[in-house]
């Protein structure tokens, strides 16, 4: 048996998310007292999460610059978990994403078992690979597995049911994970998910002298957002910190991935600790000049408590925040691109200061692709979806030809080969056939020839990439065509291509051929998902950070935009996943989740609960209250001003209604609290080429919508105004340098406001 060691120390707790003074300075002051006594070199840093990691190692690397460059070890506990590994055994390969993929298809594809009808329906949606990926990842987090899910019971009743038919599928996906993670033991790999319980297995079991090894390295451990660790991140702590100083530094009111999984608070996980010593910390400053206008706004989002309003004018806000209102998301995303113009020019700020946050990291692309088409510098790189990356797609086509040339001895024309014909994998939107991979290269190549491809073939498929990257330039023509962002991009999709043609060299997964390369390329392809991989935050060139707003935790800007503030988001319906209905997962004790909690559960974990008598539906309001906390600590990221950004429902014409978020109606409808509405109105200034087309084509709807709400309320329209503004619109599209699908787009504006064309954003 191994053995756990249990936490001593001290957690030093923050009671709410406050403003004005950020986590970063809690953690500064702790590791200077830390450091002071041990060392700096002495002194291990361990955060829960990656995100905001940047910040903390910075804000760490001044506490003694007085003396010299520093260089704090601040880690993830992910990260240190790896290292472990690597300590133990260097020749231990992490499993890449994309190698991921594919061995999990292949167990799945030998499964003995009888797939569950359910999820045989459920595998012709979109997302079925992408929701049973994630909800093993959790499993593996948690170390769920097929011995968990209880013995099937009778189906005598509608929730005995509904819990058969959930256990059924769980006992199938979670016999899967065992099946495939005995796999990756047999072939020497450790997937990113299973870093943590492979390491805490062997500090507990003290394996070769492992934790000797690892622990001697340091005196003292600081653990950074204590309120996130999950139990087996608890037991990693105790078993590195047996021998070693330990403070925890928390939050109360803050823990949204660690409730996912958990309930309780903070207070409870530190109370279950008898070894734990709880201090309580205040870092507010000390004068309200240094706290943003939006203070209390933070605080009653996170706690529920409402402002102390004895003290001041009952009739004047204490707390703040500004709100945008836009119609689409498009227009959203437009208002946020105006405001920070504005706002640089006014106020000389630096791009650096502002942050966009979006509710997932699905949402970065497209949020800064459409900031950067209105004139707005972005700073965020990630790594999109390998659909979307024409780098890729180029690389694919060159796969996909090689593959015919290596079956016909060239590129006669002619169907497919039988065994082309006999891959009844499923086809991605991305797939080629001979003729469009072709005309693909053809327009990205100058020069393209069939001769070409036969000079970058080799025997190598790792050899034959590389070969073509070089004859064709293709980083070059990169950088010649692209903005830096999408190049470091695309930089990025070619080297993941390359490492899957290593991987396919390597392993005996897939036949090390061409037809092997294009298999799971395409399996890679069809299952990426957008973001999925590192993203960073401040390159040195700056610009505007757009991130998921979970990564403001400990990233803290001047001014912070938090977009899709409507309730389909905030709190949104899919709290947990998509894989199955909610009604299942509330009678289900397997999932890696908080499924079934009580009325008086939620009232303990949440403080905005009065009491359980004011819970409702136990399963909607603790997740609910998951999603306000979210809000609370995008909100809390700002550090002088706070916009709240929010657009309209409707399905065509002028019929739209405002959906916002039910947690702005709750500040809104607050003594004490307000929202102040940012003018978007055509006259405000517009900033960007894309910005002035974009106005240009809103003023016949803007003008038709104005003359109808005239006529609605009683009132008189002044037509004359508005037949001067078409007049000149017309004139501007009939002898102005326009481009002819910018007038036809202008045009259709018309048709669009008179109801004629329906427009879905």
């Amino acid at each position: 048996m191994p053995t756990e060691f249990p936490l001593e120390g001290v957690c030093r707790l923050r009671p709410v998310p406050g403003t004005g003074s950020t986590p970063l300075e809690d953690v500064a002051r702790e590791y200077a007292a830390l450091a002071e006594e041990h060392g700096p070199r002495n002194v291990l840093v361990l955060k829960r999460h990656p995100s905001g990691l940047e910040s903390v190692r910075r804000r760490l690397a001044g506490v003694y610059a007085a003396d010299g460059p520093s260089s704090p070890r601040v880690e993830s506990v992910p990260e240190h978990a790896s290292k472990v590994l690597e300590e133990y055994d260097p020749t231990l390969d992490r499993l890449e994403y994309e190698e991921r993929i594919e061995l999990v298809s292949l167990v799945i594809e030998g499964a003995s078992r009888d797939v569950p009808d359910y999820l045989r329906r459920a595998a012709r949606r979109e997302s079925f690979a992408r929701d049973v990926g994630q909800l093993l990842l959790a499993a593996t987090r948690q170390r769920v597995r097929l011995e968990d899910v209880p013995e099937a019971e009778s189906a005598d009743s509608a929730g005995n049911a509904q819990r058969s038919r959930i256990d059924d599928c769980l006992a199938f996906l979670y016999a899967m994970n065992d099946r495939f993670h005995d796999e990756l033991e047999d072939r020497g790999y450790v997937e990113r998910a299973d870093v943590i319980p492979r390491a805490l297995s062997l500090l507990e079991d003290d394996a070769d002298g492992l934790r000797s090894r690892v622990t001697d390295s340091f005196d003292a451990v600081l653990a950074v957002e204590f309120e996130e660790f999950r139990r087996l991140d608890r037991r990693y702590l105790g078993a590195l910190t047996a021998d070693a100083d330990l403070v925890c530094l928390g939050e109360g009111h803050a823990s949204v991935e660690r409730t996912r999984v958990e309930p309780g608070r903070v207070t409870d996980v530190v109370d279950a600790e008898p070894g734990l010593a709880l201090e309580r910390i205040d870092s507010r400053p000390d004068g309200a000049a240094d706290r943003p206008p939006h203070a209390e706004l933070v605080r009653f989002l996170a706690t529920g408590e409402p402002p102390d309003l004895e003290a001041g004018d009952e009739d004047e806000p204490i707390g703040r925040a500004r709100r945008i209102r836009a119609r689409t998301p498009r227009e959203q995303v437009r208002a946020v691109a105006t405001e920070i113009g504005a706002l640089e020019d006014r106020h000389d700020w630096s791009y650096d200061a502002f942050a966009v946050a979006v509710p997932s990291i699905e949402r970065v692309p497209e949020t800064r692709r459409r900031l950067r088409e209105a004139g707005i510098p972005t700073a965020t790189i990630g790594t999109p979806s390998l659909a979307e990356d024409p780098a890729v797609n180029e690389l694919y086509a060159f796969v996909t030809l090689q593959c015919e040339r290596s079956r016909e001895g060239g590129l006669a024309s002619g169907a497919a080969s039988g065994a082309e014909a006999e891959d009844d994998g499923p086809r991605p939107r991305t797939e080629y056939d001979r003729e469009a991979a072709l005309e693909r290269l053809r327009a990205r190549v100058d020069g393209f020839s069939p001769d070409l491809l036969e000079a970058c073939a080799d025997a190598s498929v790792a050899r034959s990439l590389r070969r073509w990257i070089r004859r064709t330039d293709l980083k070059g023509r990169i950088a010649a065509g692209e903005e830096w962002v999408d190049a470091r991009e695309q930089y990025e999709g070619i080297r993941r291509v390359l490492e899957i043609a290593d991987f396919v060299e390597d392993t005996d997964l897939v036949a090390p051929d061409w037809d092997g390369l294009r298999r799971m390329l395409r399996r890679t392809i069809q299952y990426d998902a957008p973001y999925v991989h590192s993203v960073e935050t401040q390159p040195p060139t700056g610009g505007v950070t757009v991130c998921a707003v979970d990564d403001l935790k400990y990233d803290p800007r001047a001014v912070v935009f938090l977009l899709d503030l409507v309730d389909d988001t905030y709190p949104g319906e899919q709290f947990l996943t998509q894989l199955f209905p909610s009604t299942w997962l509330r009678e289900s004790s397997s999932y890696p989740a908080v499924t079934g909690p009580s009325a008086g559960t939620v009232a303990e974990t949440f403080a905005p609960v009065d009491g359980p008598d004011a819970v409702g539906d136990p399963f909607d309001a603790y997740h609910a209250q998951r999603a306000r906390r979210r809000l609370a600590l995008g909100a809390r990221a700002a550090t002088r001003r706070l916009y709240c950004c929010s657009y309209e429902r409707g399905s065509g014409g002028l019929r739209r209604s405002y959906d916002e978020s039910r947690y702005l109606k709750l500040i809104e409808s607050t003594p004490g609290l307000a929202l102040e509405d940012v003018a978007t109105e055509s006259n405000a200034a517009i900033y960007g080429e894309s910005n002035a087309v974009e106005a240009l084509l809103d003023q016949p709807r803007g003008e038709l919508e104005r003359v109808l709400r005239e006529a609605s309320t009683g009132g008189e329209a002044d037509l004359a105004a508005t037949e001067e503004l078409f007049e000149e619109i017309a004139l501007v599209l009939e002898e102005g340098d326009v481009d002819e699908e910018l007038a036809e787009a202008v045009r259709s504006q018309f048709e669009f406001a008179a109801g004629e064309v329906v427009r879905r954003d």
